[in-house]
């Protein structure tokens, strides 16, 4: 009984921590305190963001939160909202994620006149060669898509220029066109695209600027969050990263 009363009052006693030889030794076993895990967010809008940001900053002297929030801008069309490291549990909680909505269009695949057409003027913001595209696809000739060179390049097709007449017409390469890519708040970047027509009156288009419009586009939402979020950036609460 003594023994036991005497390990007893031991265990009372606060664990003696020495570091030797790069090395960290305690007395006693010690236990990880587990914070509690929250879910996730799940949002689509970065005005969301912004509201939800406010709202906190708010609360923050209330819950004596010192460190500021971060806001990633992991890719065009996902942002997320992270605390600072959490050393001790070896992660970094994610508060928020907003994930754009954007249209869908298979780039690279050649779609039916009628498909693309609408699919242009549905997804795509207007832009001169947009106009252009749409000029010659709308006034497209079943059958009268042909090469005008060799090189893979320049193409030319017939079109209809009045009631029973067609005409030869040169399809533009490349084009610059802006679909929606992006959240919608923010400008969305111009890029180059590759325009071609199979025979049938198919036509597709493909990405030419190696990636650089998501670049862009993450600079557009960095620049979009530092104009809402001012205030919060500059007092040190809100770090932005892309």
């Amino acid at each position: 009984m003594i023994k036991a009363a005497l390990e007893y009052i031991n265990g009372l006693k606060a664990p003696s921590i020495e570091r030797y030889g790069g090395g960290t030794y305690s007395d006693k076993p010690l236990y990880q305190m587990k914070s509690p895990d929250f879910p996730t967010l799940e949002m689509n809008t970065l005005e969301s963001v912004v509201r939800y940001l406010k709202g906190i900053d708010d609360e923050r002297e209330q819950f004596g939160e010192p460190t500021p929030t971060i806001i990633h801008i992991e890719s065009e069309r996902c942002v997320t909202l992270k605390d600072i490291a959490n050393i001790a549990e070896g992660k970094r909680d994610c508060m928020v994620r907003a994930e754009a909505e954007v249209p869908r269009f298979n780039y690279g695949d050649f779609y039916d006149a009628e498909s693309f057409n609408i699919a242009l003027q549905s997804k795509f913001l207007h832009t001169e060669d947009k106009a252009t595209i749409l000029q010659v696809v709308g006034n497209l000739k079943e059958d009268a898509v042909r090469t005008m060179t060799d090189d893979g390049v320049s193409q030319v097709t017939a079109v209809r220029t009045g009631v029973a007449t067609v005409a030869d017409v040169k399809v533009p390469n490349p084009v610059t066109l802006r679909p929606f890519r992006t959240f919608i708040e923010v400008e969305q970047p111009e890029s180059k695209f590759i325009f071609r027509m199979r025979e049938g009156g198919r036509c597709a288009i493909f990405e030419a600027d190696g990636g650089a419009w998501k670049l862009e586009a993450k600079r557009n939402i960095a620049a979009y969050l530092g104009e809402q979020l001012a205030d919060l950036i500059e007092s040190g609460n809100v770090v932005v990263m892309i």
